[in-house]
């Protein structure tokens, strides 16, 4: 998205902080006054699922990479996120992915292991072989010749084949993700949303339908990047509404640090925080969707701010009935693989960001 649409966009939803946000019915969502309140329904019945990506997990551990709980007991790392207050896991998988981790067999080990411990599952397909995200949504290299009717199958013949085998070995996935950030659609260019939204539409409608083949329960979530972003996350679910596509959750990313680096010092982390919260509670009135924050991450340098921002987050969806859920995005994670978002310090035990699960 251009800087341009970008500062539109947040300008919009920095308005919402202090316009009404809610229908003159009054039917529990409550107008906003001011910057630290949003729009919220009391008596949510479902919980707020509270989960951590851990999706380099093996990886790091068969680089030797052992975890320590506050007391220095080394202690297994899914263990000891659930024993923090985390009850669900979240896993990528990619189609032909190079190399031994992120593809289906990887999927199930990891997968196995959270749900021996009781934790839920969410799958994150990217359908791809490698990253997915709002600038890379190459297709599979086996899927590239493909016609768009192919394609289709393409996207419903792995949905179906990662999600029986994960029925199979008792890990039947609560969420799956149709796609990983898919701002501008997936399986570029066919599923390019700016290019056709329709394509887009029809493509996440063949894994949703997919994934509802095999178990009728799960839920199906479509995510999207910078959940401050309200005219990206609009677009979208207007698309998909369009499409008549019967997804379950509209998801989206939120990295505090990341929007401040694209917008300027002029917004807090706290500031972007709220706004996402305004934004997701007012795009659940329009669309009558459940909303969730399917991956948030804070600076490993300053726990105390990433906990800030988690305990909003928290508290929010503790209340909220339209906010489902949030997912740490690796924070099992010490600078690994360059990725300086994690909740774990140099010594690999939990740092105070991730006191905010078990409040």
């Amino acid at each position: 998205m251009r800087t341009k649409d970008i500062l539109t966009a947040t300008a919009v939803a920095m308005a919402a902080i202090v316009m009404p946000a809610c229908d003159d019915d009054n039917d529990g969502w409550r107008e906003i006054t001011n910057g630290n309140t949003y729009t919220s329904q009391d008596g949510k019945s479902d919980g707020f699922a509270k989960g951590a990506d851990v999706s380099w997990l093996t990886e790091m551990e068969d680089n030797g990479i052992k975890f320590y709980a506050a007391d220095g007991t080394e202690t297994e790392c899914m263990t000891l996120l659930k024993s923090l207050g985390i009850g669900a896991i979240r896993l990528r998988v990619w189609v032909n992915p190079e190399g031994a981790y992120c593809g289906k067999d990887d999927l199930i080990k990891k997968a196995a292991r959270a749900k021996q411990l009781g934790m839920d599952l969410m799958v994150d397909f990217h359908y791809s072989d490698t990253w997915a995200d709002p600038a890379n949504q190459g297709k599979p290299a086996s899927w590239t010749d493909l016609t768009f009717e192919e394609l289709k199958k393409a996207v419903a013949d792995h949905t179906t084949d990662v999600i029986a085998t994960l029925q199979n070995v008792g890990a039947t996935p609560k969420w799956v993700q149709i796609g990983n950030e898919v701002g501008d659609g997936m399986l570029w260019p066919d599923g390019k949303a700016s290019l056709s939204s329709a394509n887009f539409a029809e493509l996440v409608n063949a894994g949703v339908e997919a994934a509802k083949a095999v178990s009728p329960d799960i839920k199906t979530i479509v995510h999207v990047q910078n959940g401050w972003d309200f005219k990206t996350s609009e677009w979208i679910m207007g698309i998909l509404k369009n499409g008549d596509v019967d997804y379950d959750i509209f998801g989206v990313s939120l990295y505090p640090g990341t929007a401040i680096e694209e917008l300027g010092s002029t917004v807090s982390a706290t500031d972007i925080v709220e706004i996402t919260l305004n934004n997701l509670e007012t795009l659940a009135k329009m669309y009558n969707k459940e909303m969730m924050i399917c991956e948030f991450g804070y600076s490993v340098s300053d726990p105390d701010k990433g906990y800030e921002c988690l305990k909003r987050i928290t508290d929010a969806g503790k209340k909220s009935n339209s906010i489902s859920g949030v997912f740490y995005w690796e924070p099992e994670c010490y600078d690994w693989n360059g990725y300086d978002k994690g909740a774990f310090g140099e010594d690999y035990k939990p740092l105070h960001t991730l006191d905010a699960f078990a409040e």
